[in-house]
């Protein structure tokens, strides 16, 4: 992982930032306090990036994640259009209760940029569907130089999006976030047609915390740094979260990546380990090699 890459964590302030006001008035909206779905993961599965992490013998590297982990983010779709075949062979492999969170492809976000990809859409869709009660909320991810003079072709996109299935949108260019009257558009579009907000926490793209929620749902990209301040700034988010959950938070989704990935399910582990403490939650904590106890070993 690159994007967000910086030579020295240590010169970086990783305070989150204060709420937007619109997260407090959007969450409101969802009291009493109580948590619908809370799913917790990587990005990926595949035993080159996540070293050490199989057990020695390990014949199919997603049947054992999938009895790890309750959620996967799946970054593989954004490489290719996969067949409805695909999805079913990936649903059949993995426990009752696990949920995929598939990445739109980059044929769709990134090379037609959202334009006359329509037939791509109803391709792609009617494929997922072969994930049927596995389906989490799907990730739709812009390049980082589609700017807010684009932002017309939003409302078309999402306008036929299928209602039936989740959406979560993120932007990267930097005026997004910085032009308020650009913000304020986006924000309320995505409001309107129920879309969550991704916040993505990297060291280098500070400017995406936005910390605005949209909806009753938190899908926060969490990309660590290889670095000791990975493990305080989980201990942030607990914090933030506790704050979402009294407001009226009903879900939570967070993937956890890594510069070097293989420190990923390390970092999973011990950010669902103090969500089961701290709400009383019974959220299975992925078994890790011997080796991996020792927190500094994958620092």
């Amino acid at each position: 992982m690159k994007f967000g890459k910086v030579d020295d964590p240590s010169s970086i302030d990783f305070t989150l930032p204060e709420d937007h006001v619109q997260t407090k008035e959007v969450l409101q909206k969802f009291a009493p306090k109580s948590f619908n779905t809370i799913s917790i993961g990587c990005a990926k599965w595949n035993k080159k990036d996540l070293k050490n992490f199989y057990p020695r013998g390990t014949k199919d590297e997603l049947v054992y994640y999938s009895q790890q982990f309750n959620s996967i983010e799946l970054n593989a779709t954004f490489y290719r259009m996969w067949p409805l075949e695909q999805f079913q062979k990936w649903h059949d492999k993995t426990v009752e209760d696990f949920k995929f969170f598939p990445k739109v492809p980059r044929l769709i976000s990134h090379i037609k940029r959202l334009h006359e990809v329509d037939d791509l859409v109803t391709d792609y869709t009617a494929n997922l569907l072969g994930l049927n009660e596995k389906l989490g909320m799907v990730f739709l991810q812009m390049p980082e130089n589609f700017q807010p003079k684009w932002i017309d072709r939003l409302p078309e996109f999402f306008k036929k999006w299928p209602r039936e299935i989740p959406l979560s949108f993120e932007v990267r260019h930097h005026d997004w976030h910085h032009d308020q009257a650009v913000s304020d558009e986006l924000n309320a579009m995505l409001q309107e047609y129920n879309i969550a907000n991704v916040i993505t926490d990297s060291a280098g793209r500070r400017d995406l915390l936005h910390m605005r929620l949209t909806s009753d749902t938190a899908f926060v990209r969490y990309n660590g740094a290889n670095h000791e301040s990975d493990y305080s700034r989980l201990d942030d988010w607990i914090d933030r979260i506790e704050e979402w959950y009294e407001l009226g938070l009903k879900n939570l989704y967070f993937f956890v990546h890594q510069n070097l990935e293989k420190a990923s399910p390390l970092l999973s582990a011990y950010f669902i380990k103090k969500m089961n403490e701290h709400f009383e939650l019974d959220l299975r904590i992925p078994q890790l090699p011997k080796s991996n106890n020792q927190k500094s070993l994958e620092l």
